[in-house]
């Protein structure tokens, strides 16, 4: 038999519910495979939702303003994240780009990719992570705009209720001189 990790007291709670959860489905908690299913649980959440413990303004802290004058979009695409729907509390996972304008400063890609992770590892609304994301931008880097567009595939449109596999959603958020419909369509050009 596995021994588990211990779970501190406060989560004795969190372990009993999901004993209780795995009665319900029909299953029994005390098999072989289901006995240290509870704590493994706990461990994967404490990685999933991480994002709860993430501050946005201490990801973009770090900046350079020696950047010999840039002030052209910056761009990091295709960045691939996991998050969970606070509606099913199933995964949806994707694919962010997130651009920005510079006017004074800039911040290093992998801060552009950790603040995704920030909002997208808690419970969240593929519409709200987009927006948070831009809205991180414009506080904490004060660029001229920010822009963020979000392709996900939801397991909650997947493995139950319509059951559409393939089917994508896509959201965006644009701010500043981001808006501007030359700037927007060259965002748009690059991310394809």
């Amino acid at each position: 038999m596995a021994t588990s990790t211990p779970i501190p007291p406060h989560l004795e709670e969190v372990k009993l519910a999901l004993r209780t959860i795995l009665k319900t489905i029909g299953e029994d908690p005390d098999r072989e495979g289901l006995l240290d299913t509870p704590d493994r649980v706990i461990r994967s959440w404490a990685e999933i939702f991480a994002g709860y413990h993430l501050s946005p303004e201490d990801i973009l802290a770090t900046t350079f303003e020696e950047v010999e004058g840039y002030d052209e979009m910056v761009l990091l695409k295709d960045i691939p994240f996991h998050s969970t729907c606070e509606h099913h509390m199933l995964p949806f996972t994707g694919k962010a780009h997130v651009a920005y304008l510079p006017s004074r400063k800039v911040v290093g890609l992998s801060k552009l990719a950790r603040l995704v992770d920030c909002y997208a590892r808690r419970l969240q609304i593929q519409e709200r992570l987009t927006r948070q994301v831009v809205q991180a931008l414009m506080d904490y880097l004060q660029p001229r705009g920010a822009a963020v567009v979000i392709e996900a595939a939801h397991g909650c449109m997947v493995c139950r209720g319509v059951k559409k596999e393939g089917a994508s959603m896509v959201t965006s958020s644009y701010e500043g001189a981001m808006r501007d419909p030359q700037i927007r369509a060259e965002f748009l050009s690059l991310i394809r």
